[in-house]
């Protein structure tokens, strides 16, 4: 018989940083079998978004013992008001959509996962029953989780798709090592997602202002934009300084636009 795995002494803390979203819920009890999976892989920060119906004694059944995540999951409005103070979001989805976002396996997703929540919280994003995440909630997300099931009948139940997650980040939380890098400055800690999303609001605004688009639409630029940078892992300071020069760029704009309205005014 095979000796048995060891937990590492970071775990507890690991887990605690990760949160299981689950957006637009349609079927209470799909949220209970949620909690069960989650709860047999040590993970207890559930989080729920605009569920269609209230938690219900279908819900509490299917928990079938994990009544205290059920009890405690907080219900948000909006998945941008969810994970505002998340420093990584993944998406799970098993669609191709126009959201070109990097497509992780289970593994990767508990690997990366992992590495943000030595330090900050991260949230792993499950859609509706029937139609998944919308694209604008995707784009909400850093990268995406896709599960590898047979294409011919590829769709999994909710509690079936958290449990598959829940299970590699238990594996990757089994073979964590405890943290040992010293703690950085408050000015070198990971924007956070509302962070982020605010320099994103800001950058859109800018690129108005100086006449960036000429005419067409600003989606394409934007999306293209947003890829880019959630790529580079922005750090509070970054942040910080990418703002800067957005506020100057839009003070020299309304400047611009000041002197042309009085060289034209009579």
């Amino acid at each position: 018989m095979s000796a048995p795995v060891p937990q590492s002494t970071a775990a507890p803390d690991l887990a605690g940083n990760i949160r299981i979203v689950l957006v637009g819920t349609q079927h209470p009890g799909n949220i209970g079998a949620a909690a069960r999976a989650m709860k047999t892989m040590g993970l207890s920060r559930l989080v729920l978004v605009a569920p269609e119906k209230p938690l219900d004694d279908d819900a509490q059944r299917r928990s079938a013992g994990a009544e205290d995540l059920l009890q405690s999951a907080p219900v948000h409005a909006t998945l941008a008001e969810a994970v505002a103070d998340c420093r990584l979001v993944l998406g799970c989805t098993a669609r191709s959509r126009r959201v070109q976002l990097e497509q992780l396996e289970p593994d990767a997703a508990a690997g990366r996962l992992l590495q943000f929540a030595a330090a900050d919280t991260v949230a792993l994003v499950f859609g509706r029953e029937r139609t998944g995440l919308t694209n604008e909630e995707l784009q909400l997300c850093h990268a995406s989780v896709h599960i590898p099931s047979d294409p011919a009948f590829s769709s999994l139940n909710l509690a079936a798709a958290v449990q598959v997650l829940a299970y590699e980040l238990r594996l990757a939380l089994l073979a964590a090592a405890p943290a040992d890098a010293a703690i950085p400055r408050s000015d070198d800690l990971g924007a956070t997602h509302e962070q982020v999303e605010g320099f994103f609001s800001q950058l859109a605004e800018t690129l108005d202002a100086i006449d960036f688009h000429k005419g067409r639409s600003p989606d394409s630029a934007m999306r293209k934009l947003r890829r880019l940078f959630l790529r580079t892992d922005l750090t509070v300071n970054e942040v910080r300084l990418l703002r800067g020069v957005l506020a100057d760029a839009q003070r020299m704009a309304r400047l611009a636009g000041e002197g042309e309205a009085g060289r034209l005014s009579p």
